[in-house]
């Protein structure tokens, strides 16, 4: 039988790999506020519509049902402007917070109901970010939102397990996407920096990211875990005193 996938926040970016790296196994429809992705695959399909809708995810998961049995759900949508508590409102802050927790919330909701119903197993994964245990000065509301999706995977993990649902996060570091290169362009002498502060001497590729998600949507043992793909930036501490790599 053929396998469905959704993946939100799926039209570009690391969204875009993870929906090319799953449509290998089966049909995937994308969720993203796009009214067209710009491109085409002949197993991938578009509803377009805020992640954070409920009406939105409810018909991709039927959209999906309809090209194969749904098997893993992934939310990778997110909003990256950020706001301070000395800079923003309350109000701001709340509202950013809120709409990137709430389109993980729907999304679980969505799945875990949709399994449910058809009275089979199935795997979520949530996309994180290193940020959700080292924040980013200046990023409170994104950094708060991811820890709060951490927590979120653990929680549906532990709740939806005895039905043979799976939940997972893969906690991200940075990542070579477009809205990066752009950010490479502003800032001369970046490629250094971020060398520095992953061990293994470089960004990663978003086709690592859609490798990682492949693997834990997959049958397998792994529930509640947050798998960092960061190329070590979670573990390094760096320090004025280190020692040159021998």
């Amino acid at each position: 039988m053929t396998s469905s996938y959704v993946v939100t926040g799926g039209a570009r970016g690391v969204g875009r790999a993870v929906v090319e790296r799953l449509a290998v196994d089966g049909h995937v429809v994308v969720v993203d506020v796009v009214e067209r992705l710009g491109w085409e695959h002949p197993r991938v399909g578009l509803v377009s519509g805020d992640a954070a809708d409920p009406g939105i995810t409810v018909r991709a998961a039927a959209v999906a049902e309809e090209a194969g049995a749904l098997a893993g759900w992934v939310n990778n949508a997110a909003i990256f402007r950020d706001s301070g508590l000395a800079r923003g409102p309350v109000e701001e802050i709340m509202e950013l917070i809120t709409a990137n927790l709430a389109m993980a919330v729907t999304g679980c909701h969505t799945a875990v109901n949709h399994f449910l119903a058809y009275g089979r197993p199935g795997a979520i994964v949530n996309v994180s970010s290193h940020q959700g245990q080292r924040p980013v000065r200046g990023a409170l509301p994104y950094a708060t939102a991811k820890a709060a999706i951490e927590g979120l995977t653990r929680a549906v993990a532990v709740d939806h397990g005895p039905d043979g649902i799976r939940v997972n996060a893969v906690a991200l570091g940075s990542i070579v996407t477009g809205r990066y290169d752009d950010y490479r362009a502003a800032h001369p002498g970046v490629d250094a920096e971020m060398a520095a502060l992953h061990p293994l001497g470089r960004a990663g590729t978003a086709g690592e990211v859609a490798d990682a998600v492949a693997f834990l949507l997959a049958p397998g043992f792994i529930s509640g875990a947050i798998i960092p793909v960061d190329g070590g930036r979670s573990a390094n501490g760096p320090d004025p005193e280190a020692r040159p790599s021998s």
